[in-house]
Formats: structure tokens, C-alpha cells, sequence
């Protein structure tokens, strides 16, 4: 395996690794992930509001918020979700398995499975993965790499993005991983992520600051809307690097470095859509509220007919114009204007000329692309972030189970 130079380093006092163990049909792709602490941690998490939840996010709620956490353990290639009392119980048993190969109880372990929905874990595969990566687990590029693999389902790649602060002459380190490619929507998008840090961090602070940064993050976020039955964020903090637990100005340091983590995270999930050519970010300025800017920039970002515009290089601004008018936000026509990769577009709610052949050859030539609407109401701004909307997404998707 060839790891990437540009890997952040992994906090102090985790081990993490990865490894095949069957769930998935092709033994190239890592299905099993490990992630141990050498002393007990924070965790906190936040998770899909979706009224049908899979197992391991009943279980890893009911230990979240709260302390003396000892590691993580993923599979994917099954979601362990819409299994009943049997998916309880083999989640349960994975923690189990996990706690064990650390000396920890089955409650010291968060739990995280991604993949199709429906189908009980094998878990004799998962029984022997554990066994396997529990003795691969390592500190180096490698490990995170291969942790971060085992996590994926139809990504193409791994997502892993990290910072290093310095606290009272300590320097504090904050890595994190996610998967997510499709079944991409907000509140939560459909994706996994475990951020990691050696810092010291209370229960109750560690899960504002996840909330917090998980709204401005992965809740600004769409590849088609759907949200899942696993979606979870895991912040785990374990004081190796010394120290009390951060107050103050530090807190807030480590608060903005932690956004910058997720934010990396959450805008290379739609950058890995699947079957994707475009990254779209739809910024939104000049809103009542937060709360109004998102609705509209959700709005542009999950319009099929804008999504299929960006596709096919499309300079069609009526579409999204026409997307922010059904957001359920009351703005003022008139004051509305888009630029479309900074080529101003419409004007205080009427066109202006263009060139729509230079205007289509820009999109053509640019993945990242990035839709501007300003509505001279406040001085809310939001970014967006989503993809265009391919025949390749289409075919992935109705070939993803059979």
C-alpha cells in the first residue's frame, strides 16, 4: 500500500488500522477499521435525524456525550440498519469483539457500519477481521490510511484532513477521516467521519463544539438529497498531550481548528460524488438569517435541473433563480443577483447580456464551480456545497445492489 506524504500526523495514544475481512466481494477494498486509545477518552457525536436509524447509532447515542471511551471499530459494506433485535445484538458484539482486543468493556466502544441496508452482519467475517486488525494497528501513514480505506463504500478515494496547534508549549493534534460519496443530504449528510485529538476536553464542551461545527460542515452538504439511516460524526479526545481540559481562548483556538477539519472533510464528499465532474458551491450572501440563507442555497443545491445545467455546461440562469423562489423564503425579486464562476449573470432581477458560449466553455473547463446569489435582505451569508448530476451517478446507483 502507498501512503501519501501528505497525511496529518495521528494524535498521541491512538493506534488505528484496517483491513479486508469478506463483508465486501472484492478483497482490494478495505471493510473492517480499528481505532484504540492507550487511555480512556471524551467522545461525542452527532447523528442522522432520520426517524429510521441503524443500530450502531442507537448504540453509540446512548455513550455520547461522555467519558471513558476506548476506541471505535467500523466496518462497512453493511449498514447493520433495519435489522431489528437481531442488528442490536450483533452491534453489541462487535464492541465486544473491539473492547476486547484492548481490555475494555463492550461499553468503552462506539460502533460505526456503512453499506446496503437490510442484510444481517456476518458476523464470523467480523469476528476474524477484528482479530486481524488488532494486531496490524500502528502509528504510521500507513495505518491511517488503511483505517481511513476501511471506512469507504463507493468512494474513490480516502478522506483524511488534519491540524496542529501549539497549547501553553504543547503542541495539540486534531486528524479526522470520512467516507461519504452518494446518499449525500444535510442534517446529516450521509456520511461517517471520526475526528481524533490528543487534546483534554470536557464531555458537554466537546459536544458543543462538535455540534457546532458539524452544522457549519457536513450540514451544508448535498449530492442528492437522501439522507441516511447511519449518518454519524465522532469527536474522540483523550488528553495525551497533557494538560487540563481546554478553556477560553485556547477552547476557541481549538474550535476553529476543528472546523477547518471538518470543513475539509465535508466539501471532499461531494468533490468524490459519484459519477461526479462538478463540485458546485452555491454561496448565498445577503440573507435575513443563517437559518434563510441555508434553505435557499439548499434549495439551488439539490434542484435536479440546476445539478443537470452544471452537467451538461449549461449557463441557465432561470433555473437557478427559479430554484431559490420555491425555498420557502420571502425575499424581494428585485434585488436578487447570480454570477455564475464570477461571470455576472442577472441583475437586480432582470438578465444581462452574455456570452453564452464563453459562459459554457468556463463550466466546461472547470470542475470547481461556484454559483453566487446575493438578495440585498441582511447580512446572513452560507456556502453550499453539492455536486452535478450525471448519467455515471445514475448507472452507480442502480447497479449499487444487484
Amino acid at each position: 500500500m502507498s501512503s501519501s506524504p501528505t497525511l496529518p500526523p495521528i494524535p498521541q495514544g491512538y493506534s488505528l488500522g484496517g483491513v479486508y475481512c469478506g463483508i465486501k466481494r472484492s478483497a482490494d477494498k478495505l471493510d473492517l477499521s480499528l481505532i484504540v486509545s492507550d487511555r480512556p477518552a471524551t467522545a461525542a457525536g452527532v447523528y442522522t435525524t432520520n426517524l429510521v436509524f441503524a443500530a450502531p447509532v442507537k448504540w453509540d447515542r446512548a455513550l455520547t456525550p461522555g467519558t471513558n471511551l476506548r476506541g471505535v471499530v467500523v466496518n462497512s459494506g453493511n449498514a447493520n440498519a433495519c435489522t431489528g433485535s437481531r442488528g442490536d445484538a450483533d452491534c453489541r458484539r462487535m464492541a465486544e469483539l473491539a473492547g476486547e482486543t484492548c481490555g475494555a468493556d463492550a461499553e468503552q466502544l462506539l460502533v460505526l457500519s456503512t453499506g446496503i441496508i437490510g442484510e444481517f452482519l456476518p458476523l464470523a467475517k467480523i469476528e476474524a477481521g477484528i482479530a486481524d486488525v488488532a494486531g496490524k494497528l500502528g502509528r504510521g501513514a500507513d495505518s491511517l490510511e488503511s483505517a481511513a480505506r476501511g471506512m469507504l463504500t463507493t468512494d474513490t478515494r480516502h478522506k483524511v484532513s488534519g491540524r496542529t496547534i501549539q497549547v501553553d508549549g504543547r503542541s495539540v493534534q486534531i486528524t479526522g477521516m470520512a467516507k461519504g460519496a452518494a446518499m449525500i443530504g444535510p442534517n446529516m449528510a450521509t456520511m461517517l467521519g471520526v475526528i481524533l485529538t490528543d487534546a483534554a476536553i470536557a464531555p458537554a464542551e466537546a459536544q458543543r463544539l462538535l455540534s457546532g461545527c458539524v452544522d457549519e460542515t457536513f450540514n451544508c452538504i448535498s449530492v442528492d438529497g437522501h439522507m441516511s439511516t447511519n449518518d454519524t460524526v465522532l469527536l474522540v479526545a483523550n488528553g495525551a498531550a497533557g494538560g487540563d481540559p481546554l478553556t477560553g481562548e485556547v477552547l476557541e483556538t481549538f474550535r476553529v481548528a476543528l472546523a477547518d477539519v471538518c470543513g475539509e472533510l465535508a466539501k471532499a464528499i461531494p468533490a468524490d460524488g459519484e459519477g461526479a465532474t462538478h463540485l458546485i458551491q452555491v454561496e448565498v450572501r445577503g440573507a435575513r438569517s443563517r437559518v434563510e440563507a441555508r434553505k435557499l442555497a439548499k434549495s439551488v443545491s439539490e434542484s435536479l435541473l440546476v445539478k443537470t445545467a452544471i452537467c451538461g455546461a449549461d449557463p441557465n440562469w432561470g433555473r437557478i433563480v427559479s430554484a431559490a423562489g420555491y425555498a420557502d423564503v420571502a425575499f424581494d425579486p428585485a434585488l436578487v443577483n447570480l454570477w455564475v464562476n464570477g461571470m455576472h449573470l442577472y441583475e437586480n432581477g432582470a438578465p444581462l447580456p452574455f456570452d453564452d458560449a464563453a459562459a459554457s466553455q468556463n463550466i466546461r473547463d472547470h470542475r470547481d464551480t461556484h454559483i453566487l446569489l446575493t438578495f440585498g435582505e441582511g447580512d446572513a451569508n452560507l456556502s453550499f456545497w453539492t455536486t452535478d448530476l450525471t448519467a455515471e451517478y445514475v448507472r452507480l446507483n442502480a447497479d449499487y445492489h444487484t
